[in-house]
């Protein structure tokens, strides 16, 4: 184990048609992987992957098992390889369920489905249109908490993605989510933007979701972690199975803390980061987070080579 070397797990967001292909051509365990995911939705997850549509893909219960899969190919494909042992995990918000698989909290089949479960029942929490997402750039997380509640009357709008400082997503009612960008606005952002996305995730709109998925994963066996893994939910590592389940259910309706989950990563004497996954989304916010910290990617085979050689192997 690397006491220096920390995995982030990313999020939603940053799926696209013909991810890994490189890294497959090479090493045949990433389809493998995809395969074994496969078998579990029953339907052919890399070749919708390859030649799929993208709006496909962009559906939250497709979305969801399919970046799980990528990230956890990616992680198996690492200690293949050699790669050194990270001293602890972190997720940013799906990305905690690959932190779980990687630390062998749950079995990967497990998760596939659980996963698959989460992105139904978010997506049928909240009506289509009820609900919405917005990225504000350039504001203190104060003012933007300030405009929201301004914003709200009697509905719901609020922070859920605490992603660097001066980057906060806002969710909630539809509604309340416009007035609550223009308040942002009128209070100084830079940028206000909707995300193209349906539902409004990490809101107590998504209790009904957390309620049908916490009967699921009641029927699901969770372990004590072999690498502690600092959860959304806490900020922090936890060995019980049990509160480690809870701390799941309750994610779906609470924000995202990334910047606190960065920072306790740091305390912990990380400074070489590494993010399983695809996209660079984590790298640029970590960067943002702390200047103590330095992440790098492993989602083609020039960039996980780039790692190994690096000296992030046992």
């Amino acid at each position: 184990m690397k006491q220096n070397l920390a995995f982030v797990f990313p999020g939603q967001g940053s799926q696209k048609i013909g991810m890994l292909a490189d890294i497959a051509a090479q090493y045949p365990l990433i389809e493998a992987t995809f395969a074994r995911a496969s078998k579990v939705l029953d339907y052919d997850l890399w070749a919708l992957a390859q030649q799929g549509e993208q709006d496909a893909i962009n559906q939250t219960a497709v979305t969801q098992p399919l970046l799980l899969t990528a990230s956890t190919a990616l992680w198996q494909l690492w200690n293949e390889l050699g790669g050194a042992q990270p001293s602890c995990l972190a997720g940013h918000s799906l990305g905690e369920w690959s932190a779980l698989v990687a630390a062998d909290v749950l079995d990967f089949e497990e998760a596939v489905r659980l996963v698959q479960l989460r992105g139904r029942y978010m997506q049928e929490a909240v009506p289509a249109g009820k609900g919405s997402m917005a990225a504000i750039v350039g504001l203190d997380d104060a003012a933007v908490e300030d405009s929201c509640r301004q914003a709200s009357g009697d509905e719901f709008v609020a922070p859920v993605n605490y992603n660097s400082p001066g980057q906060i997503v806002i969710a909630g009612h539809s509604a309340a989510v416009e007035r609550a960008m223009e308040a942002c606005k009128a209070a100084g952002a830079k940028r206000a933007l909707p995300l193209p996305v349906s539902a409004p995730f990490h809101t107590p709109l998504m209790a009904p979701a957390a309620v049908r998925l916490s009967r699921e994963m009641e029927k699901v066996a969770f372990r004590a972690p072999r690498i502690p893994v600092i959860h959304n939910v806490g900020v922090g590592s936890v060995d019980d199975p049990t509160e480690i389940r809870h701390r799941m259910v309750q994610q779906i309706t609470a924000p995202v803390p990334w910047v606190e989950c960065v920072k306790t990563i740091g305390a912990r004497g990380c400074t070489e980061l590494l993010e399983c996954g695809l996209g660079k989304v984590l790298s640029g916010l970590n960067k943002r987070i702390l200047d103590t910290v330095n992440t790098l990617n492993i989602d083609t085979l020039a960039s996980l080579q780039a790692a190994l050689s690096e000296g992030e192997t046992s």
